[in-house]
This record gives C-alpha cells, sequence and structure tokens, in this order.
C-alpha cells in the first residue's frame, strides 16, 4: 500500500487522503502556480502511528525513497555537503484546524549542513539563524527530546512528532469545538526549504483574495520580510500591510494577484494563501477556500453569483444560518460617549463584553461565572480552550493572519488583534493601556470590525442590512415563493429548504 504520494501536477487522492493541505497543493500545481516540490505521508498512516505507537512497517523505506526522489528533483542532498536539502515537515488533516498539530522547518540542517550552507551562501548569520529556527521548532513539537544530527533521523522524528499533535488536548479540543471526528488523523506534508529569511527580499505572509472581514474584492493580508511562516501566524512580531509587497517586491506582487485570481477561478471561492518569497522569488505554501464570516460570507455569495462564477441557488446554499445571524453586524456607537481604551485591528467583525481573563487557564475558570474576554500579547494553541471559553478575543500584537484571528473567525468570536498600546501582565493579573491600569476581572468592550477596545459596556448599534443581504434575500423570496411579511431568516431559512429537496 502506498503511502506517500509526490507533489505533482497529476491528480491524486482525495483530501480525506493527502489531507487540506497536500490536496490544496495538488490542485495549485495543476493550476501551475509556485509550489515547493514534496511529498505527502497519507492519514492512514497517522492512524497506524497512533494504534501502533511507533512508524508503521514500511514507511521508513519509502520515507528514503520519497527523500532519494525529492534529492534528484532539487540537485541537493538531505544533510548533505555542497549543496544542502532541507525541508518543512507540516500537518494537514482532512478537516483543516488551524495552528493546532505541528510544524518543524529546517529539517535536515545537521551540524555539517549548517556549515555547508553558510558556505554556499555566503552568509553564516542567515546559516546559524536557520538552524536555530530547527533546534527551536524540535523544542515546541518534541519536548525532552534531543534533535538528532542525522537528518533522516530528524525526518523521522518530527514526522513522529506531527502525527503525535493530532491527539494534544488542544487539537481534540479544536475537534470537539468543530464536530471534527477524532479518528480521521491527520497526512504531513513534507517539502523542499525555501528561507523567508533568506535576505532581504525574502519574507513570508498572508494573502486573502478578499478581505474576509467585509468580502470586499480586494487583496487583503500581511507581510513580514526577513522571516519565515511561523512568525507570521504565531502573532508574535508586528507585520506590515500586504500592499507593501507592491513597493518592495513589485514582481511578487504581481505574481501573488495572479494566483489569487487563477485560484478564485478554479474554487469558485474566495480564498487565501500561505506564501514564502526567497530572494525575490514568489512560492506558495498553502491554501484555503471559503472560511469567511457573516456578512463577507454574503457579500462573496451575492458577487460571486452576480460574477456568474456560481449560480444563485448554489450562493443561497452556502449561506448558513450563523452567517445570516452576523450578516449584520453590530458595532460600538461611534456617536456615543465611550472610554476608549485603545485601538487595534479587527480581525473577526462582532461585539463582545466580558471580564478580561489575561490567560487560558483563567478564562476558562471564569466563564462559568459570565463572559470574559481573553486578553493576551499573542496566542498559541496552547490556548484553546481560553479561546472556546471567551466571548472575545484581544492581543497586543499579530495581524489578520495571526493564530486569534484564524482561530477567532472559525468560531464566530470577535476578535481584536495588534493593539500595540496593550500590555499583558498575566503574573501580576493586569493589563495596562491608554496610561491606564485594568486588574483582571475588570469589564471591557471590544468591536471586532473597528478594533476599538472600550472600558465597560457602551452602547451598541446594530448596522443596517447591506444590499448584498437584500440582494440575496431577493433570490430566497423568488425561490421559496416568499411575500411580504417574513423575516429576514424565515424567508432564507424557506429557500434553504426549497433547495435541499431539489
Amino acid at each position: 500500500m502506498t503511502r506517500i504520494h509526490p507533489l505533482s501536477a497529476r491528480p491524486g487522492p482525495g483530501a480525506d487522503v493527502l489531507g487540506g493541505k497536500g490536496h490544496g497543493l495538488l490542485t495549485l500545481r495543476r493550476l501551475g502556480l509556485p509550489v515547493p516540490p514534496g511529498f505527502v505521508i497519507t492519514t492512514g498512516a497517522c492512524r497506524a502511528f497512533l494504534r501502533e505507537g511507533h512508524l508503521p512497517d514500511g514507511l521508513r523505506a519509502e520515507l528514503a525513497a520519497a527523500v532519494s526522489d525529492l534529492e534528484a528533483v532539487t540537485g541537493r542532498r538531505l544533510g548533505g555537503p555542497g549543496r544542502p536539502l532541507a525541508v518543512s515537515v507540516r500537518s494537514g488533516g482532512g478537516v483543516s484546524m488551524p495552528g493546532m498539530m505541528n510544524t518543524v522547518l529546517n529539517v535536515g540542517l545537521t551540524t555539517g549542513a549548517t556549515a555547508a550552507l553558510a558556505e554556499e551562501t555566503g552568509d553564516e548569520r542567515f546559516a546559524l539563524d536557520s538552524r536555530r529556527r530547527l533546534l527551536s521548532g524540535f523544542a515546541s513539537a518534541a519536548p525532552g527530546s534531543p534533535v538528532p544530527d542525522d537528518a533522516m533521523r530528524q525526518l523521522e522524528a518530527a514526522v513522529e512528532a506531527v502525527f503525535s499533535s493530532w491527539d494534544t488536548p488542544r487539537a481534540r479540543t479544536y475537534r470537539e469545538l468543530h464536530g471534527i471526528a477524532h479518528d480521521l488523523g491527520t497526512a504531513v506534508v513534507v517539502q523542499a526549504m525555501v528561507y523567508g529569511n533568506r535576505d532581504e527580499r525574502s519574507g513570508s505572509g498572508v494573502a486573502f483574495g478578499r478581505d474576509p472581514n467585509t468580502g470586499e474584492n480586494v487583496p487583503f493580508g500581511e507581510v513580514l520580510f526577513g522571516r519565515q511562516g511561523e512568525e507570521v501566524v504565531s502573532g508574535g512580531s508586528a507585520t506590515r500591510p500586504l500592499a507593501e509587497l507592491a513597493r518592495r517586491e513589485p514582481a511578487v506582487w504581481t505574481g501573488l494577484l495572479e494566483a489569487l485570481d487563477r485560484i478564485e477561478g478554479h474554487y469558485r471561492d474566495a480564498c487565501h494563501v500561505e506564501f514564502t518569497f526567497e530572494a525575490g522569488r514568489l512560492w506558495l505554501l498553502q491554501v484555503r477556500p471559503g472560511g469567511l464570516a457573516g456578512r463577507a460570507a454574503v457579500r462573496v455569495a451575492v458577487d460571486l453569483a452576480e460574477q456568474g462564477l456560481i449560480g444563485r441557488r448554489e450562493a443561497l446554499l452556502r449561506i448558513l444560518p450563523h452567517h445570516l445571524r452576523h450578516a449584520r453586524t453590530p458595532r460600538i456607537e461611534a456617536s456615543g460617549a465611550i472610554d476608549l481604551l485603545t485601538r487595534g485591528l479587527g480581525a473577526c467583525p462582532g461585539v463582545a463584553a466580558g471580564r478580561v481573563a489575561t490567560t487560558a487557564d483563567r478564562a476558562a475558570r471564569m466563564a462559568a461565572a459570565g463572559p470574559v474576554i481573553l486578553v493576551r500579547p499573542q496566542t498559541s494553541p496552547l490556548d484553546m480552550h481560553g479561546l472556546a471559553a471567551a466571548a472575545g478575543v484581544l492581543t497586543a500584537s499579530g495581524g489578520p493572519g495571526s493564530h486569534a484571528a484564524v482561530v477567532a473567525r472559525s468560531m464566530g468570536r470577535p476578535a481584536v488583534v495588534g493593539a500595540a498600546d496593550l500590555t499583558v501582565e498575566a503574573a501580576a493579573a493586569r493589563v495596562r493601556a491608554g496610561g491606564r491600569t485594568l486588574p483582571e476581572g475588570a469589564l471591557i468592550t471590544i468591536d471586532g470590525t473597528g478594533g476599538e477596545v472600550v472600558a465597560g459596556t457602551p452602547r451598541v448599534v446594530t448596522a443596517p442590512a447591506d444590499p448584498h443581504l437584500h440582494r440575496l434575500l431577493e433570490w430566497a423570496d423568488e425561490i421559496s415563493g416568499g411575500g411580504p411579511g417574513r423575516d429576514d431568516a424565515g424567508r432564507l431559512t424557506a429557500a434553504r429548504a426549497v433547495l435541499l429537496r431539489n
């Protein structure tokens, strides 16, 4: 039985076998887009690992053969002298679980390979920085295990660490919240490294083809120059707006816009990608279609139907009840007297009020007595239980592609990220913002659209339904035969029922 599939332009198995990430990368290759070469270890291999407690029989031999093929494609050798090959080892379940499982980058950079990379590039700082990131990644993914100084053993250990992360408490919590079965397992994507930390013409980012908060047809996202991708998604670094690429790396910007357009045309949906560029050359590392909230989902469905990419029936079927509930986004009333503490970036629309909790554990405990806002410097997968318990999330750093933003959108929680004036002092159970100090338990309100963070509970108003929602509901009436007097939710629900029957 083949448990490893190359990342090629040929059709392969579905996402249940290759995981969403691997299946998406195959799609990008078929579209002629730049994807680093590599291979995918199937979800079945993960299930066998979890049953048996070790890599299944024969997988090491398959892994060695796949590495040999990758070496032939790249003209490099894993851990070897001269032109060393390093690889990324990333999880990818059949259903997206952003940030919940392990990733290890720069695998294969043994002591000798690091020296060879420094010699090849003439940049010892870059080589040592890449080696440091490998050691840090292993420390996070496989606590207590020393990093082998043998490239194949590093790769095997990294694969085991990714498989094992399927069963961590944070991953189980996420699956329980989203109704994902625990027995699916994750695939593992192994790719030749492309280095966002290579030089000043390198970097990493997240790009949305449309604004994920509004659905507007404009590119949206963030980028870090001279950094690898984990720093973008962790939320620990101050990112730059995606449009800065247009000025600093116009060829990368043009290639990214062309890729986003081609991807949306294929999926017939709004999509976002994770990308890296090395020395001015663009590479795509992941694609995710859909995943928009409320108002944005409605606007995109209507726009795509009016562009002829999907039909009206499909547009209606894409709008679920929770999209409609959040389509008329509440906002803090701007004209009212508000006690503004600070302002960040709106990462998931909506307004949430609650007591400040500065750790995930405290958020989970405090939520039993009423709504809480989880306030962190940045969130990590270890905060999953706190995110699940909180009514909203506020972070001091990070952007629209950070862990806090992505998870908040997936859960429909209002979120504000990148509030630079915010300092979180978890040990002292307090936060500082706007020159003031608030103890844990203080009541605050966040606006996930405008990014405002306000003391107390200001007046909240609901924005009127926008033209896209009215248009969608007109289509619902046409299909369901509904007339005046029905409320919006009832009209759309009736239309969905008719469509599902037909």
